[in-house]
């Protein structure tokens, strides 16, 4: 039954952010890149009981995963902007995402930071 209500939630919080975005592009974006998802996934955590460590490891989890992020939105908004078609933009972002996770690991293991 939870999970009904986590696909639930998370179906009715993307709807309503698209139907936003048709209607206001740049108040769209906003608020999908506001915390939802991982806000959500702590509140969910917490109800099914999970420790505090865990969460804390989530969290740290997004934390570390946000400058690929970042670099997977600009990629794709770059090359959008160049008229790339989107199939293309969302794959090269995620090689991008991937990449820069791949490298910001070395670099922590280069500075002997294990997290």
């Amino acid at each position: 039954m939870m999970i009904w209500v986590k696909l639930l939630t998370s179906a009715l919080i993307i709807a309503c952010v698209t139907e936003l975005a048709k209607k206001f592009p740049l108040y769209g974006g906003i608020i999908a890149a506001l915390p939802l998802i991982s806000l959500l996934s702590i509140f969910w955590l917490t109800v099914q009981g999970e420790t505090v460590k865990q969460i804390q490891t989530f969290t740290i989890g997004v934390i570390i995963g946000l400058p690929a992020t970042i670099i997977l939105l600009l990629v794709v908004y770059v090359m959008l902007k160049h008229s790339f078609p989107l199939l293309v933009a969302l794959v090269a972002g995620a090689i991008a995402w991937g990449l820069s996770l791949g490298i910001q690991k070395f670099v922590l293991n280069h500075f002997n930071i294990h997290l």
